[in-house]
């Protein structure tokens, strides 16, 4: 038996591992795979600041306020160069048919030239009536045909130069059509960017909303701040000016030797200082009822505005007529310093001279803001100041 035993086969043991084990290693695995692809993905953009997205709104607004200005600008050359080449076909039109007047004068006389010429000279002058009309009749044929000639050169040379400036006026507008169209289409960027603005805006928590509107209560109160002490300062120049004149209204009185002479005469400025007020008057009174309208981009009036559009606008309205966009109203008139302001004047803010707004006194302004807002009164100080200049 125990040799039998001894030739018996040895049974191997297979060890078998365990299921979780399996599961754990897997697990394993694939944490450490996701922990490596996470460490490698790029970060995700971080979301802008109030801050941030406050001063990508205001950037965003000054670009649709000069791409307005460009559109305007676009807009008026258009219609004058529309207007030039209406002018040069109608007058190209009389050229022509006066042309084809003339053409028709001339066939009728080659017609009878021919029929004239199948007859001999010697033929011609026995058919006469009389030696003397026939030398009449040929030297008027001679002249006739001279100056024929020299019309038909003459309107061909008109014709030609027509043709040229119809064609010059025909690719201008097509020029300013073109760039009139990329203009459009540079505003429609601006306004996807705009939206794009007042999408983040939406998205801001209740917090951030209140920390914007912190920051914008803040600078507002800047802006008032600062133009209360414009008023301060313009009460104290009005005083000194009062004093002024009733210094000088005593001193003249006491050279006539009281004789009475009515105050203010003289001096030859009151008519011109008294049509300046009456004009301004009516500037403020026509911004004054345009408040509350909202602000469109190329409008100007008289149910919406753009700034340049009301301040055309307004000053329309006391018989002074101003250039369409800011570029071109801030050439207009005399230029004044932001320290003798006077209502009426107009106030232009930007490097890039984008926006322009009514000066009302006491350091504040009526303009049309920007999209979405309405006509109304504000500080000229809410926006930096290029200069200002008092169309009249």
């Amino acid at each position: 038996m125990s040799a039998l035993a001894s030739h018996r086969k040895t049974r191997s043991r297979t060890v078998k591992t365990s299921p979780a084990v399996g599961f754990t290693t897997a697990a394993l695995a694939s944490v450490t795979l996701l922990s490596t692809q996470s460490a490698n993905a790029a970060p995700s953009d971080p979301k802008p600041s109030v801050e941030e997205v406050q001063k990508k709104v205001d950037d965003l607004y000054r670009q649709a306020g000069t791409e307005t200005q460009k559109y305007n600008q676009a807009k008026e050359a258009t219609k004058e160069k529309r207007q030039q080449v209406g002018k040069l076909l109608d007058e190209n039109a009389q050229r022509t048919e006066k042309l084809n007047e003339s053409r028709q004068v001339l066939g009728n006389y080659a017609a009878a030239q021919y029929r004239t010429g199948a007859v001999a000279p010697t033929a011609a002058l026995l058919f006469a009536d009389s030696p003397q009309q026939y030398f009449d009749q040929t030297q008027l044929m001679d002249r006739m045909t001279d100056r024929q000639r020299d019309v038909i050169a003459d309107y061909e040379t008109q014709r030609a130069a027509a043709a040229k400036q119809r064609a010059a006026a025909t690719e201008s507008l097509e020029s300013l059509t073109r760039s009139q169209r990329a203009l459009r289409t540079s505003k429609q960027d601006v306004q996807a960017k705009l939206a794009e603005a007042r999408d983040l805006l939406s998205r801001l928590t209740a917090e951030e909303k209140a920390r914007l509107a912190a920051i914008e209560r803040k600078k507002a109160e800047e802006a008032r701040r600062k133009a209360e002490q414009k008023a301060e300062q313009e009460a104290k120049a009005e005083a000194e000016r009062q004093r002024q004149r009733q210094r000088q209204e005593k001193e003249r009185e006491q050279n006539q030797g009281g004789t009475g002479t009515a105050p203010g005469t003289g001096t030859g400025s009151g008519s011109s200082d008294g049509t300046s007020t009456a004009k301004a008057a009516k500037v403020l009174d026509f911004a004054r009822a345009q408040i509350g309208k909202p602000y469109v981009w190329g409008a100007a009036g008289p149910s919406s505005y753009d700034c340049s559009g009301l301040t055309q606008a307004a000053w329309k309205t006391a018989g002074v007529s101003l250039p369409r966009t800011t570029w071109d109203q801030v050439k207009t008139g005399k230029q004044i310093g932001t320290k003798d302001l006077l209502p009426g004047d107009l106030v232009f803010f930007y490097d890039d001279i984008s926006h322009v707004g009514i000066y009302i006194g006491d350091g504040k302004m009526i303009h049309a803001p920007k999209p979405g807002a309405n006509v109304r009164e504000e500080s000229i100080f809410s926006m930096p100041i290029h200069g200002s200049v008092r169309p009249a």
